[in-house]
């Protein structure tokens, strides 16, 4: 408020002495509004095969063989492509720690070659990389030595985050710090990266370390956003959100948001989430609205980007419902369009993923617009899904068409902002588009 309020005065003092050489309105050439940043996502892990020793490559070992991904490390040029021809501006990837640097203080620089092409690819595809530091995986070496459980951990980590940042700034690059710092939190506990009685500690390194990060890039690569997304949990996010986002809230440039799943009256198949059985949710496109408003409200200061959302198959299997990928796509593109209509400022949607991948322990759960058999194919070959050309279509006309609406309704009392999203049900019609 203080510096909108110094720009006002400044203005006031210098319109009299400009209006001799102000143009008329005829001649004023109007603000460019920054376009809306349609992306893909994808992950390290979960992606590339050919995984270094880390604390998951050491977790995959209890479950499904991670076998090689689907060979992002190799294919990555092939998914590139692939982003760009959707009209895609945005690629998010991660740079992983384990592989740049296998052992304490040893660098691998064929590891950094791979990862300055990525870079180079996606600036080539004219997209702009999102480069996630943290998607829950770390060395095995930093696993020997406790993992989060120390706050040497820290320094270690931040002394990666300086050598990626320093290396891709000036990349038009956005950041992303931490991969859904609660999952992150539930993913180590169910894995033994930490004990129960270590929660508190290890969401204050995480804060810790994020702000550092923060101020690091903003150093480094001066005016490149910076953000940590949030995995959007229904009725419960506020506690959550008190954890991380509102002790990192000052050292945030946009809000980080991943949605899959809402719950309400007549849908409560969320709880099928819990068990990762995924492809049983019903989806609820309509709780993205209010996830949106959510944040909108809590955090009023920061624009929202919505960084993942997507929809699982059963091992890429037609759901018995008979809802599609393009279904599920329009319907939350259509909510992210009546949120932007009512004011809020969501500057950019990520669809979840580029390809299917490891989903952290199996292969069953399918989510890539491009589908890969990983278990079954060794060619692993990328077969377009129907989403293909519908995600083209949505960018190519800034969203969905004038007149369309959800293939499914509302819910009944949706609970995905706890009783406000119940009481203060968002409207429902035809919308403008995004652009």
């Amino acid at each position: 408020m203080r510096k909108l309020l110094t720009l006002c005065a400044l203005a006031a003092i210098v319109a009299a002495v400009a209006a001799a050489t102000r143009p008329t309105p005829s001649q004023a050439a109007p603000a460019e509004p920054e376009p809306f940043l349609w992306g893909t996502a994808t992950s390290g892990f979960q992606s590339e095969g050919d995984a270094p020793d880390s604390n998951w490559r050491r977790y995959a070992e209890t479950k499904e063989p991670y076998r090689q991904a689907v060979d992002f490390r190799h294919r990555y040029a092939e998914d590139i492509a692939n982003a760009a021809a959707l009209g895609a501006r945005v690629f998010r990837f991660g740079v992983e720690w384990a592989r740049v640097e296998p052992r304490p203080g040893e660098v691998d620089e064929s590891a950094l070659a791979y990862y300055d092409d990525v870079v180079r690819k996606i600036r080539a595809a004219g997209m702009r990389p999102m480069i996630t530091l943290d998607h829950w995986v770390y060395p095995g070496w930093a696993a020997d030595a406790g993992g989060w459980t120390g706050d040497a951990m820290i320094e270690r980590w931040l002394a990666h985050a300086e050598r990626v940042v320093e290396r891709y700034a000036g990349s038009d690059a956005l950041w992303i710090t931490f991969n859904e710092p609660t999952v992150y939190l539930q993913m180590e506990l169910t894995n033994g990266g930490i004990q129960v009685w270590q929660v508190p500690a290890f969401f204050d390194r995480l804060v810790r370390a994020h702000r550092a990060a923060y101020d690091l890039i903003h150093r480094l690569d001066p005016g490149a956003p910076v953000s940590s997304n949030a995995a959007y949990i229904p009725a419960v996010q506020p506690v959550l959100d008190s954890q991380f986002m509102d002790r990192v809230r000052d050292k945030l440039d946009f809000t980080g948001l991943d949605y899959y799943y809402g719950a309400s009256l007549d849908n409560p198949t969320a709880v099928h989430a819990a068990s990762g059985e995924f492809w049983k949710v019903k989806p609820q496109p309509d709780g993205l609205y209010y996830a949106l408003r959510y944040y909108a409200r809590r955090y009023p200061e920061l624009p929202v980007y919505v960084v993942e959302n997507g929809m699982p198959t059963d091992n890429g299997n037609p759901r018995p419902d008979g809802y599609t990928r393009s279904d599920h796509l329009r319907d939350h593109i259509y909510w992210l369009q009546r949120a932007k209509a009512d004011g809020i400022d969501v500057i950019g949607y990520n669809y979840w993923s580029i390809t299917d991948n490891y989903e952290w322990g199996s292969y069953r759960p399918r989510f890539g617009l491009y589908t890969v058999d990983a278990a079954t194919d060794p060619t692993l070959t990328r077969k377009p899904t129907d989403a293909v050309a519908t995600y083209r279509q949505l960018v190519d006309g800034a969203g969905v068409a004038a007149g369309h609406l959800p293939k499914l309704k509302p819910g009944i009392c949706s609970f995905v902002d706890s009783l406000s999203s119940c009481l203060n049900p968002a409207k429902y019609g035809p919308l403008a588009p995004l652009d």
